[in-house]
């Protein structure tokens, strides 16, 4: 799925009792075991473990205690399950443990996908003819995703439909004042703007992936074809102009932001890549919409939500129970994205 490293820490995970385990709870599934980190990811902590009798995916929540209702693997399981035979393509998982005892963490395992996945929004690994066709991809499988028969899924209770923002809003500000190491100015600024220009409910609801960007695709080895997407931590029924939202902040982004690349001062249509009016403008075509009110509002949240999650990532990083080394240093992230939001504000209001 992308480069591994050794674990180490409280990243480690017990083989023998792992092993011991899933003889009985995955089919097929056959001992010794060698396991070894994903790296990139800021989130739960993902495993590529190998065996004799084939090689598998284990995906945990982070040692230590959580913000309540984060880290929801057993979410991200269940919505991977109901998602196994629909139009957006999923790895097939194959067990949750809800047992915080076997390694310290509730966990699950899934099928292990061949594929590439790209950590730069400019593409740089494909030539100007190509990554149009990537972008369309990651287009058609969002506008699938919201296509979702909720009911028919089995997800009907996956989340509780309607005001979403006001929801979403009230849930973000309040792990962001939780996990909060020092006064930022910039993030109040836009909490305040964002609570006061909350957009009237106008009834759409649909299955939501929560961080739909281009590094939680996983591509086909040699074609534009996606075929797992992947960190469904966030999903929820919400609306679904917010995973557009957040697509659309990334690619607002610089280049060098932390985890994250964005196309900030690049040239898309030199590079083959569609604008954001034009990435929009097919969205709702697949979608039958004739146009997107409130745009500003969905992007500054966007930013805001997002500096929120590096907020807690930041937070534990210091409390010392983070998944990556480089945790620590996304914190200084936070005012430059709430900066990003103001200006969004001001250009696009």
């Amino acid at each position: 799925m992308s480069a591994v490293k050794s674990p180490s820490g409280v990243e480690q995970l017990d083989t023998q009792a792992l092993a011991a385990y899933l003889r009985d709870k995955v089919p097929g599934f056959d001992g010794p075991v060698r396991a070894s980190k994903f790296s990139g990811g800021q989130s739960n902590p993902t495993f590529k473990v190998e065996t004799e009798a084939g090689t598998y995916v284990l995906r945990r929540q982070p040692p230590g205690k959580l913000l309540k209702s984060a880290h929801a693997v057993d979410r991200e399981f269940r919505v991977l399950r109901a998602l196994a035979d629909s139009d957006v393509p999923v790895p097939r998982v194959l067990h949750l443990c809800e047992d915080r005892n076997l390694l310290g963490s509730m966990f699950y395992v899934m099928e292990y996908c061949e594929g590439r996945i790209f950590w730069d929004a400019a593409l740089p690994e494909l030539d100007n003819t190509q990554r149009g066709a990537f972008y369309e991809e990651m287009n058609r499988v969002l506008a699938a995703l919201h296509r979702v028969d909720v009911e028919a899924a089995g997800l009907a209770d996956y989340g509780r439909p309607g005001n979403y923002f006001e929801r979403q809003f009230g849930r973000w500000q309040g792990q962001y004042q939780a996990s909060e190491l020092q006064n930022i100015p910039a993030m109040d600024q836009l909490i305040q703007w964002l609570g006061e220009h909350l957009p009237q409910d106008d009834g759409r609801v649909s299955l939501v992936h929560g961080d739909y960007r281009l590094d939680n695709i996983m591509f086909h080895p040699t074609e534009s074809r996606a075929v797992a997407v992947l960190d469904w931590e966030l999903s929820t029924l919400g609306h679904p102009f917010a995973d557009l939202a957040y697509q659309c902040m990334q690619l607002r982004m610089p280049d060098d932001s932390g985890n994250i690349s964005g196309l900030m001062n690049k040239d898309r249509k030199q590079l083959g890549i569609p604008s954001e009016q034009e990435y929009v403008a097919r969205y709702c075509e697949r979608m039958g919409i004739g146009r997107i009110d409130n745009w500003a509002f969905y992007l500054a949240f966007s930013f805001f939500r997002l500096a929120a999650i590096i907020q807690g990532v930041a937070k534990r990083a210091h409390d010392g129970n983070a998944s990556s080394k480089n945790a620590a240093k996304l914190g200084g992230l936070v005012e430059p994205l709430a900066m990003m939001a103001l200006d969004v504000i001001k250009t696009e209001s």
